[in-house]
Protein backbone atom coordinates (compact mmCIF):
# COMPACT_ATOMS: atom_id res chain seq x y z
CA UNK A 1 0.00 0.00 0.00
CA UNK A 2 1.27 3.44 -0.90
CA UNK A 3 2.06 5.51 2.19
CA UNK A 4 -0.25 8.30 0.99
CA UNK A 5 -3.18 6.09 -0.07
CA UNK A 6 -6.47 6.16 1.80
CA UNK A 7 -7.10 2.53 2.76
CA UNK A 8 -10.91 2.56 2.74
CA UNK A 9 -12.41 4.94 0.19
CA UNK A 10 -16.10 5.88 0.19
CA UNK A 11 -17.65 6.27 -3.26
CA UNK A 12 -21.22 7.56 -3.63
CA UNK A 13 -23.32 6.77 -6.69
CA UNK A 14 -26.23 9.02 -7.74
CA UNK A 15 -28.90 7.24 -9.80
CA UNK A 16 -31.48 9.89 -10.77
CA UNK A 17 -34.47 10.20 -13.05
CA UNK A 18 -32.94 13.02 -15.10
CA UNK A 19 -35.42 15.78 -15.92
CA UNK A 20 -35.24 16.17 -19.69
CA UNK A 21 -33.15 19.13 -20.88
CA UNK A 22 -33.71 21.05 -17.65
CA UNK A 23 -30.35 21.80 -16.02
CA UNK A 24 -31.78 24.02 -13.28
CA UNK A 25 -34.30 21.45 -12.07
CA UNK A 26 -31.71 18.68 -12.10
CA UNK A 27 -29.14 20.77 -10.23
CA UNK A 28 -31.75 21.59 -7.59
CA UNK A 29 -32.44 17.86 -7.14
CA UNK A 30 -28.78 16.95 -6.80
CA UNK A 31 -28.15 19.83 -4.41
CA UNK A 32 -30.82 18.46 -2.07
CA UNK A 33 -29.35 14.97 -2.30
CA UNK A 34 -25.87 16.24 -1.51
CA UNK A 35 -27.18 18.32 1.39
CA UNK A 36 -28.41 15.10 3.02
CA UNK A 37 -25.35 13.04 2.13
CA UNK A 38 -23.09 11.58 4.81
CA UNK A 39 -19.33 11.90 4.54
CA UNK A 40 -17.89 10.48 1.35
CA UNK A 41 -14.75 10.76 -0.78
CA UNK A 42 -16.12 10.62 -4.33
CA UNK A 43 -19.57 11.51 -5.72
CA UNK A 44 -20.43 10.12 -9.17
CA UNK A 45 -23.27 11.45 -11.33
CA UNK A 46 -24.42 9.94 -14.66
CA UNK A 47 -23.66 10.94 -18.23
CA UNK A 48 -25.13 14.35 -19.21
CA UNK A 49 -26.49 14.60 -15.68
CA UNK A 50 -28.07 18.04 -16.18
CA UNK A 51 -29.91 17.31 -19.42
CA UNK A 52 -30.25 13.64 -20.26
CA UNK A 53 -28.72 12.18 -23.43
CA UNK A 54 -29.74 15.04 -25.71
CA UNK A 55 -28.96 15.46 -29.39
CA UNK A 56 -29.79 19.18 -29.18
CA UNK A 57 -26.46 20.45 -27.84
CA UNK A 58 -26.78 23.80 -29.56
CA UNK A 59 -29.51 24.66 -27.04
CA UNK A 60 -27.83 23.15 -23.98
CA UNK A 61 -24.08 23.59 -24.40
CA UNK A 62 -22.10 25.33 -21.68
CA UNK A 63 -18.58 26.76 -21.58
CA UNK A 64 -15.94 25.13 -19.42
CA UNK A 65 -16.53 27.78 -16.77
CA UNK A 66 -20.32 27.53 -17.03
CA UNK A 67 -22.85 27.25 -14.23
CA UNK A 68 -22.88 23.44 -14.05
CA UNK A 69 -19.11 23.17 -13.63
CA UNK A 70 -19.21 25.97 -11.06
CA UNK A 71 -21.90 24.03 -9.21
CA UNK A 72 -19.67 20.93 -9.23
CA UNK A 73 -16.86 23.01 -7.71
CA UNK A 74 -19.20 24.33 -5.02
CA UNK A 75 -20.45 20.85 -4.11
CA UNK A 76 -16.92 19.39 -4.08
CA UNK A 77 -15.80 22.08 -1.64
CA UNK A 78 -18.95 21.75 0.45
CA UNK A 79 -18.59 17.98 0.95
CA UNK A 80 -14.77 17.87 0.76
CA UNK A 81 -15.20 15.20 -1.92
CA UNK A 82 -14.41 14.80 -5.61
CA UNK A 83 -17.45 15.20 -7.90
CA UNK A 84 -17.61 13.33 -11.22
CA UNK A 85 -20.10 13.42 -14.11
CA UNK A 86 -20.46 14.40 -17.77
CA UNK A 87 -21.88 17.56 -19.33
CA UNK A 88 -22.46 19.09 -22.77
CA UNK A 89 -19.50 21.43 -23.21
CA UNK A 90 -18.44 23.79 -26.00
CA UNK A 91 -14.80 24.69 -26.37
CA UNK A 92 -12.93 26.11 -29.38
CA UNK A 93 -16.07 25.82 -31.53
CA UNK A 94 -16.36 22.09 -30.79
CA UNK A 95 -19.03 20.43 -28.66
CA UNK A 96 -18.08 17.52 -26.41
CA UNK A 97 -19.71 14.99 -24.15
CA UNK A 98 -17.19 15.72 -21.43
CA UNK A 99 -16.67 13.95 -18.10
CA UNK A 100 -15.32 16.22 -15.38
CA UNK A 101 -13.41 15.23 -12.29
CA UNK A 102 -13.64 18.14 -9.85
CA UNK A 103 -11.41 18.13 -6.78
CA UNK A 104 -12.47 19.67 -3.43
CA UNK A 105 -9.97 22.51 -3.97
CA UNK A 106 -11.64 23.44 -7.29
CA UNK A 107 -9.04 21.88 -9.57
CA UNK A 108 -10.55 20.25 -12.68
CA UNK A 109 -9.53 17.40 -14.95
CA UNK A 110 -11.64 16.11 -17.82
CA UNK A 111 -12.14 13.41 -20.42
CA UNK A 112 -13.95 13.81 -23.76
CA UNK A 113 -15.97 10.74 -24.75
CA UNK A 114 -14.06 8.84 -27.42
CA UNK A 115 -16.67 6.37 -28.67
CA UNK A 116 -19.68 8.36 -29.84
CA UNK A 117 -22.93 6.41 -30.14
CA UNK A 118 -23.43 6.41 -33.91
CA UNK A 119 -26.77 4.56 -33.72
CA UNK A 120 -28.09 7.54 -31.77
CA UNK A 121 -26.37 10.04 -34.11
CA UNK A 122 -24.14 11.33 -31.34
CA UNK A 123 -21.28 11.60 -33.82
CA UNK A 124 -23.28 14.14 -35.84
CA UNK A 125 -23.56 16.53 -32.89
CA UNK A 126 -20.43 15.98 -30.80
CA UNK A 127 -16.69 15.78 -31.35
CA UNK A 128 -14.89 12.69 -30.07
CA UNK A 129 -12.00 12.67 -27.64
CA UNK A 130 -8.60 11.10 -28.23
CA UNK A 131 -6.97 10.83 -24.81
CA UNK A 132 -7.75 8.72 -21.75
CA UNK A 133 -7.66 10.41 -18.37
CA UNK A 134 -6.06 8.93 -15.28
CA UNK A 135 -6.82 10.89 -12.11
CA UNK A 136 -4.84 10.52 -8.90
CA UNK A 137 -6.85 11.22 -5.75
CA UNK A 138 -6.13 10.23 -2.15
CA UNK A 139 -3.46 7.83 -3.37
CA UNK A 140 -5.84 6.02 -5.73
CA UNK A 141 -5.78 6.06 -9.54
CA UNK A 142 -9.09 6.47 -11.39
CA UNK A 143 -10.04 6.09 -15.06
CA UNK A 144 -13.37 7.81 -15.89
CA UNK A 145 -15.04 6.80 -19.16
CA UNK A 146 -18.48 7.39 -20.68
CA UNK A 147 -21.33 5.01 -21.59
CA UNK A 148 -20.64 3.55 -25.09
CA UNK A 149 -16.92 3.32 -24.19
CA UNK A 150 -17.95 0.29 -22.12
CA UNK A 151 -18.27 -1.82 -25.28
CA UNK A 152 -14.63 -1.33 -26.30
CA UNK A 153 -12.26 -3.25 -24.00
CA UNK A 154 -9.11 -2.12 -25.80
CA UNK A 155 -9.82 1.49 -24.82
CA UNK A 156 -10.42 0.67 -21.15
CA UNK A 157 -7.50 -1.77 -20.85
CA UNK A 158 -5.59 -1.15 -17.66
CA UNK A 159 -2.21 -0.26 -19.13
CA UNK A 160 -1.92 2.74 -16.77
CA UNK A 161 -2.17 0.73 -13.53
CA UNK A 162 -5.38 2.42 -12.41
CA UNK A 163 -7.32 1.18 -9.37
CA UNK A 164 -10.87 2.23 -10.20
CA UNK A 165 -12.67 2.25 -13.56
CA UNK A 166 -15.77 4.47 -13.84
CA UNK A 167 -18.45 4.46 -16.52
CA UNK A 168 -20.99 7.29 -16.33
CA UNK A 169 -23.93 6.49 -18.60
CA UNK A 170 -27.42 6.90 -20.01
CA UNK A 171 -27.76 3.19 -20.87
CA UNK A 172 -31.28 2.15 -22.01
CA UNK A 173 -33.11 -0.67 -20.27
CA UNK A 174 -33.51 -2.58 -23.57
CA UNK A 175 -29.81 -3.46 -23.28
CA UNK A 176 -29.54 -3.74 -19.49
CA UNK A 177 -28.18 -7.30 -19.68
CA UNK A 178 -25.31 -6.04 -21.85
CA UNK A 179 -24.58 -3.26 -19.36
CA UNK A 180 -24.40 -5.71 -16.45
CA UNK A 181 -22.27 -8.29 -18.19
CA UNK A 182 -19.78 -5.81 -19.62
CA UNK A 183 -19.28 -4.01 -16.30
CA UNK A 184 -18.41 -7.32 -14.67
CA UNK A 185 -16.08 -8.21 -17.56
CA UNK A 186 -14.28 -4.86 -17.40
CA UNK A 187 -13.65 -5.28 -13.64
CA UNK A 188 -12.32 -8.82 -14.01
CA UNK A 189 -10.11 -8.28 -17.05
CA UNK A 190 -8.63 -5.04 -15.69
CA UNK A 191 -8.36 -6.33 -12.12
CA UNK A 192 -9.86 -3.14 -10.77
CA UNK A 193 -12.93 -1.86 -9.02
CA UNK A 194 -15.53 -0.84 -11.60
CA UNK A 195 -18.39 1.60 -11.05
CA UNK A 196 -21.24 1.94 -13.55
CA UNK A 197 -23.47 4.95 -12.91
CA UNK A 198 -26.72 5.08 -14.88
CA UNK A 199 -30.10 6.86 -14.76
CA UNK A 200 -33.69 5.69 -14.41
CA UNK A 201 -36.99 6.86 -15.94
CA UNK A 202 -37.86 7.81 -19.53
CA UNK A 203 -36.14 10.56 -21.49
CA UNK A 204 -37.53 13.05 -23.98
CA UNK A 205 -36.69 10.73 -26.87
CA UNK A 206 -38.87 8.00 -25.35
CA UNK A 207 -35.99 5.77 -24.21
CA UNK A 208 -36.48 3.93 -20.93
CA UNK A 209 -33.73 3.41 -18.37
CA UNK A 210 -33.63 0.75 -15.65
CA UNK A 211 -30.77 2.12 -13.58
CA UNK A 212 -28.68 -0.89 -12.61
CA UNK A 213 -25.89 1.35 -11.33
CA UNK A 214 -23.24 -0.84 -9.78
CA UNK A 215 -20.01 -1.44 -7.96
CA UNK A 216 -18.06 -4.46 -9.18
CA UNK A 217 -15.08 -5.82 -7.25
CA UNK A 218 -11.79 -6.79 -8.95
CA UNK A 219 -12.85 -10.43 -8.57
CA UNK A 220 -16.16 -9.78 -10.33
CA UNK A 221 -18.44 -9.76 -7.31
CA UNK A 222 -21.21 -7.29 -8.01
CA UNK A 223 -23.71 -5.04 -6.27
CA UNK A 224 -26.37 -3.57 -8.56
CA UNK A 225 -28.97 -0.97 -7.63
CA UNK A 226 -32.60 -1.28 -8.68
CA UNK A 227 -34.86 0.68 -11.02
CA UNK A 228 -35.68 3.66 -8.75
CA UNK A 229 -33.94 6.91 -7.94
CA UNK A 230 -31.30 6.07 -5.39
CA UNK A 231 -28.16 7.29 -3.69
CA UNK A 232 -25.78 4.58 -2.52
CA UNK A 233 -22.35 4.79 -0.90
CA UNK A 234 -19.84 1.95 -1.31
CA UNK A 235 -16.57 1.44 0.57
CA UNK A 236 -13.61 -0.02 -1.30
CA UNK A 237 -10.30 -1.31 0.05
CA UNK A 238 -6.91 -0.38 -1.38
CA UNK A 239 -5.04 -3.24 0.34
CA UNK A 240 -7.64 -5.81 -0.76
CA UNK A 241 -7.20 -4.72 -4.37
CA UNK A 242 -3.41 -4.73 -4.38
CA UNK A 243 -3.04 -7.92 -2.35
CA UNK A 244 -5.22 -9.65 -4.94
CA UNK A 245 -3.06 -8.30 -7.76
CA UNK A 246 0.06 -9.59 -6.01
CA UNK A 247 -1.41 -13.04 -5.47
CA UNK A 248 -2.82 -13.29 -9.01
CA UNK A 249 -0.76 -10.95 -11.24
CA UNK A 250 -2.63 -11.36 -14.52
CA UNK A 251 -1.94 -7.77 -15.61
CA UNK A 252 1.71 -8.76 -16.08
CA UNK A 253 0.67 -11.07 -18.92
CA UNK A 254 -1.51 -8.64 -20.91
CA UNK A 255 -0.78 -8.13 -24.59
CA UNK A 256 0.96 -4.91 -25.50
CA UNK A 257 -0.63 -2.60 -28.05
CA UNK A 258 -1.04 1.05 -28.99
CA UNK A 259 -4.36 2.76 -29.69
CA UNK A 260 -4.20 4.99 -32.75
CA UNK A 261 -5.88 8.37 -32.49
Amino acid sequence: MSSNSTENLKVTVFQPNIIWENPKANINKYSEWIENLDDTDVIILPEMFTTGFSMSPENLKEPVNGSSVEWMKKMAAKKDAAVVGSLIIEENNQIYNRAFWVFPDGKIEYYNKRHLFTMGQEHLHYSGGKEKLIVEYKGWRFCPLICYDLRFPVWSRNSENYDVLIFVANWPSARHHVWKNLLIARAIENQSYCFGVNRVGTDGAGLKYSGDSAMISPKGFDTFLGEKEEVQTFEISYSELHNFRKSFPLLNDCDEFRVES
